[in-house]
């Protein structure tokens, strides 16, 4: 199943879409220290939202990155009854983070889930990181992930491969998919979630899996693939580089 990039544009990019609105109660972090991360979706009255449709197996998905791209984390906050969620957050060093919230507001009609952001602080001296080079492959705990397809705007699609010393290593369901992928895009940070077109009732994929992951625009892009093998989650990462893709139909008009 796909999630696409937004309600009309890329998403990712607005603390507020749509009547609902992310809404943290700080946004100052300390570099090293885990503390609860408060916050909560804010809906057309102002009031917490506590109604939300299961979003592949959780109410709201929290993904955490520093702007350049480092540090990256997914996680599952906790809902109070109030509506406010928590979560434990360390960020390993100083520097400005972004938070994305995705979820489905409860009975809602909307054609696809939300992802709301935020920005988050952590003070102190800091150094950016360079954007890795573009690579196919990618080690995790001595586990090899190797990315096929080329990356262009439209829908391509990507095939993860993973492989330890050279075998076959079995994808274990997370989070109902066998396997998460999320894009970043260079610059602003647009956000991309999509989960694999080829787990159908759940059944078994092997060591192989497919994504559709439609990019909007050229450029270049951070692949986060969140995996579970040998009951344990990790997290590959890829730098690619998306072409443009076919021009659209053109349109004769007919008046």
């Amino acid at each position: 199943m796909m999630e696409p990039m937004s309600h009309g544009g890329p998403q990712g990019l607005a603390v507020s879409a749509d009547g609902y609105t992310f809404a943290p109660a700080a946004t100052a972090l300390t570099p090293g220290a885990k503390k609860s991360f408060t916050f909560a979706i804010t809906g057309k009255d102002g009031k917490p939202v506590t109604a939300y449709d299961p979003l592949h197996d959780k109410e709201l998905h929290l993904i955490v990155v520093r702007r350049d791209m480092t540090g990256y984390q997914h996680l599952h906050p906790t809902r109070a009854a109030s509506g406010n969620w928590n979560v434990p957050l360390v960020v390993a060093t100083a520097g400005v983070y972004k938070a994305f919230a995705n979820f489905q507001p409860g009975g809602q009609t909307m054609p696809m889930p939300m992802t709301l952001a935020v920005d988050l602080m952590a003070s102190g001296e800091f150094t950016a990181v360079a954007l890795p080079t573009p690579k196919l492959t990618a080690t995790v705990d001595g586990i090899k992930v190797v990315l096929a397809g080329k990356v262009v705007v439209g829908a391509p699609e990507l095939t993860l491969t993973v492989t330890r010393s050279g075998k076959p290593v079995e994808l274990q369901p997370y989070l109902a998919a066998h396997g998460h992928l999320v894009a970043l895009r260079l610059g602003d940070l647009a956000y991309l979630h999509v989960h694999p077109k080829d787990t159908p009732g759940g059944e078994p994929v092997g060591n192989r899996v497919t994504f559709v992951a439609p990019v909007p625009t050229p450029g270049k892009y951070r692949l986060f693939f969140d995996f579970k093998t040998e009951d344990v989650v990790r997290t590959a990462e890829f730098t690619v580089v998306a072409s443009p893709g076919a021009p659209p139909p053109h349109h004769v008009s007919t008046t």
